[in-house]
């Protein structure tokens, strides 16, 4: 079988993997956000944080929550690394620098996962397990809670109301992630992956030294960390290493469990404002964007430009032989397109259009179908301003889903889409000014300045992926990258929720033969359109100086 048809058959394997869950993980989270009812563990945890799951938030209190519960969860991290040369289960690993817990605190908590250390060499178990994966669970939900509220703004009306936040955090966590990631570790303990608590292990001489080796829970925390959209790897291969990617066949488990739910997700929104239809039109422009981008980069790795590429099948440099272009390509595109940030391949080994469509997945907002939570919402911000531009073009006052888009819910979704590309741009545009950080590129002209917009375009957008050839271990990285993590995920919840208090208190238009039709084809590829043209305005500048003059030259 050619590598090229290889390729094929796995994304037709992972779209009709995808067809079968949406429909009963879609209709299973609906029923979640919108039950009455509480489990008794659920119960438990209400009394234990002090917390009534039946009182309702308007934005304001909502916000407080999900910033709350956040800031708590930073302070734990860093605190738990802080103390881990004294903690048991610490594998004789010291505490963490300052500078790199705040980093590693900011980009769990944050749902971003960037790791600018060697996880083996650094975390023991208590971290890894008590720490990290607790992280993956629990910032995986605050982002599928926002998405819900904000669902719930245009499916209400004439209240300011958005549901409670502890109500939809301890379930998204209990009643969603936790089942289905206790049965994907199963499923990748049985395809190979390591589940233990065992010590460092020395393998013998290896090319003239010593070789070690550490154990741990790495199923478990595989399996949250590519449903949650997470992407913080045991290892610092990440998904590359065979503990934690054994084969063939978990590597598409991991591509399936990164992008059903925020695929599903689409038709949660459509059962909770009433119209299925509009999840469909939601859904048809996250599909578009998702298949556009895998076959682009498909075509850019496969692309054969002379005798090593025709040998090897395409561009192998820095991919698992076990998983071949194909299945790097369709990883690689999930997971910026994503806010997953897990990595089975070096990204900086692609070739430049290559690591230009993964760069270009992120700057995108990762919509397509983006994070858990976080795709959804940034998706329909999105149909906010395609409704708008529509309205625009027709002299009507746009409408969505019966609520009018004015001028205070336009000024929120301009000012989510301009957070974090100015994070971006302005933290790259610091790096390359400063004679510091430029020292810590491996590679100079277009390939370095890659690195280093890549760095920030993954630590705003909440990734967490990296080019593999910067180091990012040093103050000045830690902390700006660890600052626009945290303000790359919380600014812009601060306008989803604002919005999505403005759209509940809105009395609902009835639809007239005006009204623009937001569930039919011609909708979704206005959103395409509008995606693609915001992003290339905003980023193409800072792209054409990195991998499209890279890919151009070669």
């Amino acid at each position: 079988m050619s590598p090229v048809l290889a390729g094929v058959l796995q994304l037709l394997a992972l779209v009709v993997a995808l067809g079968l869950a949406y429909r009963p993980l879609g209709d299973y989270m609906a029923d979640v956000y919108s039950s009455k009812k509480h489990l008794r563990v659920e119960k438990w945890i209400y009394r234990s944080i002090g917390a009534n799951p039946d009182t309702e938030m308007r934005w304001p209190a909502y916000l407080r929550g999900v910033l709350a519960f956040s800031a708590v969860s930073v302070l734990f991290l860093y605190l738990l690394q802080r103390l881990q040369g004294s903690l048991p289960g610490s594998l004789g690993f010291s505490s963490i620098d300052p500078d790199q817990a705040f980093n590693t605190a900011a980009s769990f908590v944050a749902n971003t996962n960037w790791q600018s250390y060697y996880g083996e060499q650094a975390m023991g178990h208590v971290v890894q397990t008590g720490g990290l994966a607790v992280q993956n669970f629990v910032s995986a939900s605050v982002g599928i809670a926002v998405a819900v509220a904000l669902v719930r703004g245009f499916a209400r009306s004439r209240t300011g109301e958005l549901g409670n936040f502890w109500s939809d955090l301890v379930r998204g966590t209990i009643r969603i992630l936790l089942p289905i990631a206790a049965i994907a570790a199963l499923v990748l303990v049985a395809c190979g992956a390591i589940q233990n608590f065992s010590g460092i292990h020395g393998v013998g001489q290896f090319m003239g030294g010593s070789q070690q080796w550490n154990g741990g829970a790495v199923a478990s925390q595989e399996a949250i960390k590519e449903l949650g959209t997470n992407g913080g790897g045991y290892f610092n291969a990440n998904s590359a290493h065979p503990f934690e990617n054994p084969n063939g066949l978990s590597n598409l488990l991991e591509i399936f469990l990164i992008l059903v739910i925020p695929f599903s997700l689409t038709r949660t929104f459509g059962r909770m404002v009433g119209s299925l239809k509009q999840g469909y039109a939601i859904l048809a422009a996250m599909g578009v964007i998702w298949l556009g981008f895998t076959a682009l980069m498909m075509w850019t790795e496969f692309a054969h430009h002379g005798p090593a590429f025709d040998i090897a099948g395409g561009a192998m440099e820095g991919k698992e032989t076990r998983f071949g272009v194909g299945g790097s390509s369709i990883f690689a595109v999930a997971t910026t397109l994503t806010s997953t940030g897990a990595v089975n391949s070096f990204h900086s080994s692609f070739t430049g259009l290559g690591g230009g469509i993964a760069m270009l997945g992120m700057q995108l907002g990762e919509i397509a179908p983006g994070g858990t939570g976080s795709g959804l919402y940034g998706m329909l911000i999105m149909a906010i301003i395609a409704v708008f531009i529509a309205g625009l073009m027709v002299g009507r006052t746009p409408e969505y889903l019966g609520k009018k888009i004015g001028t205070r819910e336009i000024k929120l979704a301009a000012c989510y889409i301009l957070i974090t590309p100015a994070l971006v741009l302005c933290f790259t545009a610091a790096a390359m000014a400063l004679p510091t950080p430029v020292h810590s590129m491996t590679n100079s002209g277009a390939h370095g300045f890659s690195e280093i917009l890549y760095a920030y375009t993954s630590g705003a957008n909440n990734n967490g992926s990296a080019f593999a050839g910067l180091n990012a271990d040093t103050q000045w990285f830690n902390t700006t990258i660890g600052l626009a993590m945290l303000l790359g995920r919380f600014l812009p919840m601060v306008f989803v929720l604002a919005l999505a208090g403005s759209l509940a208190e809105q009395r609902p238009v009835p639809a007239t033969l005006g009204t623009l039709g937001t569930h039919k084809p011609l909708f979704s590829g206005l959103l395409v359109g509008t995606i693609m043209i915001v992003a290339g305005l905003t980023y193409f500048p800072a792209l054409a100086l990195g991998p499209l003059a890279e890919g151009l030259a070669s």
